[in-house]
């Protein structure tokens, strides 16, 4: 089959697919997060923390208890890894203490960032108790806060925008199990290992000697790419066998990647009362997508590698087309997971990976986290639309004033201004210099595509810095907790100075935000937003090496 054509029917599966799935899911996790009851286990976890379910927090309340479970996560996970070679089935693997704190800071913050690899740093109980739990629970969080904030949106002349530690819970067990039991079972019978064994030598058809890994690699796989975790049991990642044996395996990740962030505007329109609004952001959403991974076949295709396109990097049981495919759905989300090497892309292949996240990774963006990226873009929308033509600017009848402009102008500089301030301390050290493979625009781009990576929560990486040393490990890790939790805590600001407000009447002069002009001009000022902040490094990087 011509690859133009594999790429379009490509593309038109996994639309179709999403558009058949966003309904019925979106309808779920409505009804998830609008539910009054509370299941039996639900009761047992609240009993468990301590809390109490029926009490609604205030932004400041519900902020405070994001950060005390991140917190307590972070320093919990450190703790296992750390005395991991006390634990049964460790397997004599180990990290410095540095890149536990980075791996705890990583997956805490749903970012999956590895300076390790993955099958000779973590046994199976920090496999299965750490890094899968927190697979679980750090997407929660992004579904927590973005609901908080729709929340806000629909609520009138209140300070509550609901109790974290029952969003929390309902995501994890409502939401994300059920589907990850389901996909981890299809997983398993396509031949992904699922087992606590410990590595075993094996005889090749040559004659020579190869060690199998196995381990819980199934439940983990699913988890990462439902929760648009990212990372990989192994070093390879989803470019394993073990993680990804096949073609159809491979379609079924990028689903599990894309289904809740595509399916999470229809919730969004449910929750405020118009299905119309959410229609308006998820149609922003799609563009950005269909935009970047048309762009990304394209480049691929094109490279000067052979007439079927750019192999290099690449596994042959995906070929270009499916690689940058994956590729896209996982930076265009906050998914590290690669089924192909992003730093053997074409100048512009790999430039399109790395502008998919700078764009805040709103293309569908994370779980949770893309949505409430999106709606802070949508609140500089509709201010600057406002004015333009004179007009006090409103999102869904509440006023956009200085407080809550501040708190999206904040949201939108956090992780640009994380991003270019450590590349550019970075570069000027020796110690991160030598860590880098390529030299010149290459050498430019790794650098700042792991920052890149880190600050929006991604986990990709170029894959030519060595990034295991104290310098970069420590500055990742800062960049990851940056680029989450100040951003969370300024979007339940914004939430809470919302849910204040009293929704003002319809009139002719309100600008309305659910129809195809809106999502055009909010996809515009996306790509304006990231265009004015990061062009200037584009041009240092991956465009420079393409024109040269």
């Amino acid at each position: 089959m011509a690859p133009t054509l594999t790429a379009v029917l490509g593309i038109g599966l996994l639309v179709l697919a999403l558009a058949l799935i966003h309904v019925p899911l979106g309808t779920w996790m409505h009804r998830v997060y609008t539910d009054e009851r509370h299941w039996a286990p639900e009761r047992l976890a609240y009993r468990v923390m301590g809390v109490s379910p029926d009490s609604p927090q205030t932004w400041r309340s519900y902020a405070a208890s994001v950060l005390a479970f991140s917190l307590v996560s972070i320093l919990g996970l450190w703790a296992l890894i750390t005395v991991q070679g006390w634990l049964p089935l460790s397997l004599d693997r180990e990290m410095t203490w540095w890149t536990a704190l980075n791996t705890a800071v990583s997956f805490t913050t749903n970012t999956n960032w590895q300076s390790y690899a993955g099958e000779a740093g973590a046994g199976h109980v920090v496999q299965a108790l750490g890094l899968a739990v927190q697979n679980f629970v750090s997407a929660a969080v992004g579904m927590a806060v973005a609901v908080a904030l729709v929340r806000g949106i629909a609520a009138q002349g209140t300070d509550r925008i609901g109790n974290f530690w029952v969003d929390l819970v309902r995501g994890s067990l409502r939401i994300l199990l059920p589907i990850a039991v389901v996909a981890a079972i299809v997983f398993l019978l396509s031949g992904v290992p699922q087992n606590l064994g410990a590595p075993q030598p094996v005889t090749t058809v040559a004659g020579g000697e190869q060690v199998v890994q196995g381990g819980p690699v199934a439940s983990q796989e699913v988890i990462k790419l439902l929760g648009t975790n990212g990372g990989g049991f192994f070093n390879a990642n989803s470019a394993h066998p073990f993680e990804n044996p096949n073609g159809w395996t491979n379609v079924l990740s990028i689903l599990l990647v894309l289904c809740i962030p595509f399916s999470l505007p229809y919730t969004y329109g449910l929750l405020v009362g118009d299905r119309r609004q959410g229609r308006a952001i998820l149609g922003a959403m799609a563009t950005l997508w269909l935009a970047a991974s048309a762009l990304a076949v394209w480049a691929e295709l094109s490279a000067a590698s052979g007439p079927g396109g750019s192999m290099e990097g690449k596994e042959q049981r995906f070929g270009p087309v499916w690689s940058a495919l994956f590729g896209v759905a996982t930076t265009g989300t906050s998914t590290g997971a690669v089924n192909s090497m992003h730093e053997s892309y074409s100048p512009l292949g790999g430039g399109v990976l790395l502008g998919d996240m700078m764009l805040g990774e709103v293309s569908p963006g994370g779980v949770g986290s893309g949505l409430y990226g999106m709606l802070v873009m949508a609140v500089l929308t509709v201010f600057i639309t406002g004015l333009m033509v004179g007009r006090t600017p409103e999102l869904l009848g509440k006023t956009i004033g200085r407080r809550e402009i501040t708190c999206a102008a904040l949201t939108t500089l956090v992780m640009p201004a994380t991003v270019l301030l450590l590349t550019g301390a970075s570069l000027s050290l020796p110690v991160a210099r030598d860590a880098l493979l390529g030299s010149g625009p290459r050498g430019f781009t790794e650098m700042l595509y792991a920052y890149t990576s880190a600050a929006n929560n991604n986990g990709s990486a170029y894959a030519g810095l060595s990034a295991d040393q104290p310098w970069l490990g420590l500055t990742l890790a800062l960049a990851m907790a940056l680029g989450r939790f100040l951003p969370i805590v300024l979007v339940l600001a914004l939430a809470g100075s919302l849910a204040a407000q009293r929704r003002r009447p319809v009139t002719d002069g309100t600008m309305p935000t659910h129809t195809a002009l809106f999502a055009g001009v909010l996809t515009g000022i996306v790509l304006v937003v990231a265009g004015l902040t990061f062009f200037p490094a584009l041009a240092l990087g991956p465009i420079a090496e393409a024109l040269r």
